[in-house]
């Protein structure tokens, strides 16, 4: 499992067991990076758990890769690792022997995807990308240089290296160039977040494209339209520190950046024979002017890029969001709950349940019989399944409220929106109705999802009230 926590501090507090035991959290005996990967158990004393007063457990754990000074090596360990614990059943996750530190269990997910390392340069296959206004020559120069690889060296704070990367680029640069070479930077950072935001499966279509151009817009609208410090803004024209604000573009958090490759070094000419690099400098390639546009053109490179939108709403747009990606909510299955961290006991056998759901069965003397809940989110459903995982196991009653979900509709869209049977329900944004949900029409470039099509030029549309794939909303403040 990873330890992790959203747009928080590096260093996950663990604490010894005894001090845990006499003052709780008062005293940690240390911190692991963010990103690493551990094996927990169930520490018992007594026959009870060690929990907090709301039952929270506090685990044991073995670590597997320490995020602080992972190596390209360990990419291969954790993978085997994840195989390996694959196959494993055991009758309970009580620990063996009697560890000596314990980490809370709320910070342990259970993720597959292991840490990402650029390949070490070598010489090109592939024919160059031809670069092409003098910002976008700038940012392919950034994508080759030392400075870039130095971002990705070490497998954490890589938000910062790569801030420090440019920053020292810049500053090697000519005097005549670098005023140039911010503005690159500015760029650079905008396109690694309208990529990564958005839904890389749908490449270089037509809604991707736009989708892209939706992320740039609310970038801009933010640092020029209106620059506020708490979005991330720390001058009108900061496209960088508003669109690497992990609060406001989660894919700049700390494990995201551990494991996307959104720090990466992707338009480098030798990683162009490489089917996921070459997906993304073709999507980069698709956008870049586009971007440029949008962010340095004024008004007139908003009509260029949204022909059919006034500008007034265009500079309006702050927020958006994906409703696929939104929490699920269940309004036909009510009992599913979902479980931060809870233990669930048999006589003197316990089991760790962290971060899922479960659908809550009959109560018993020792807290309530539970299944573990399946969802599959393929297509334009979600199919639930129950399976019973742990029979005879009954979870930790302190961890269960069965209270109703709030802001539930039918795709996560506007519930002005009628989708007749609604194959799946997704929770809203809490300031959706601050604003209005807005279409914008793009005109852009389309070559399948595939990147592989000869280009033509064409348009597409994202968002309005029943957009189930992308919301962007008007007038949030």
């Amino acid at each position: 499992m990873i330890l992790y926590r959203f747009n928080a501090d590096l260093g996950v507090p663990y604490y010894t067991v005894e001090g845990f035991i006499a003052s709780g959290t008062a005293k940690p005996a240390g911190y692991i990076a963010q990103g690493s990967a551990v094996i927990p158990c169930v520490v018992v004393r007594n026959g009870k758990p060690l929990t907090d007063r709301s039952g929270t457990p506090y685990v044991g754990f073995e670590v597997i890769v320490d995020a602080a000074t992972a190596t390209p090596a360990d990419v291969e360990r954790f993978s085997a690792a994840v195989r390996q614990r694959a196959e494993l059943r055991a009758p309970n996750h009580n620990c063996t022997g009697n560890p000596r530190h314990v980490v809370d269990a709320r910070r342990l997910f259970a993720r597959d995807k292991p840490p990402w390392f650029d390949p070490p340069k070598s010489q090109p296959t592939a024919p160059s990308l031809a670069a092409g206004s003098p910002l976008d020559t700038m940012v392919h120069a950034f994508h080759q240089s030392p400075q870039c690889g130095e971002a990705n060296r070490e497998l954490t704070k890589r938000r910062a290296a790569l801030d420090r990367a440019w920053r020292r680029f810049v500053a090697g640069r000519p005097a005549a160039e670098r005023s140039l070479a911010e503005r690159a930077m500015q760029l650079d950072y905008v396109m690694r977040t309208a990529l990564y935001e958005g839904h890389i499966g749908r490449g270089c279509n037509a809604y991707g494209a736009c989708e892209r151009n939706v992320i740039a817009l609310s970038i801009r609208n933010r640092a020029l339209e209106r620059c506020l410090s708490g979005q991330g803004c720390r001058q009108p024209g900061d496209f960088q520190g508003v669109c690497s604000e992990p609060g406001q573009y989660n894919i700049w958090d700390e494990w995201l950046t551990q494991t996307t490759g959104l720090t990466s070094c992707f338009l480098r000419p030798d990683l162009a024979a490489t089917p996921r690099y070459a997906k993304l400098q073709a999507m980069y390639r698709q956008s870049v002017g586009d971007v440029e546009a949008i962010l340095f053109g004024g008004e007139a490179g908003l009509r260029k890029v949204f022909p059919k939108n006034d500008p007034a709403s265009l500079t309006s747009l702050r927020h958006y969001y994906h409703p696929p990606a939104m929490s699920p909510c269940f309004p036909s299955h009510p009992r599913i709950e979902y479980i931060s961290a809870a233990t669930a006991r048999s006589g003197g056998d316990f089991v760790l349940i962290t971060n899922s759901r479960v659908h809550v069965d009959g109560e018993q003397a020792s807290g309530y019989r539970f299944r573990s809940t399946i969802i599959d989110r393929a297509g334009e459903r979600d199919t639930v399944d129950f399976t019973d995982e742990y029979p005879g196991f009954a979870i930790d009653r302190r961890k269960v409220e069965l209270r109703p979900s709030r802001r539930c509709t039918p795709y996560g869209t506007s519930t002005r929106c009628d989708h007749g049977s609604a194959g799946r329900h997704r929770k809203t944004p809490s300031w959706l109705s601050a604003g209005s949900p807005i279409r914008i029409e793009c005109s852009v470039e389309e070559r399948g999802e595939d990147c592989s099509a000869p280009p033509t030029r064409g348009s597409a549309a994202v968002g309005g009230y029943c957009d189930r794939e992308m919301q962007p909303v008007a007038g949030v403040r």
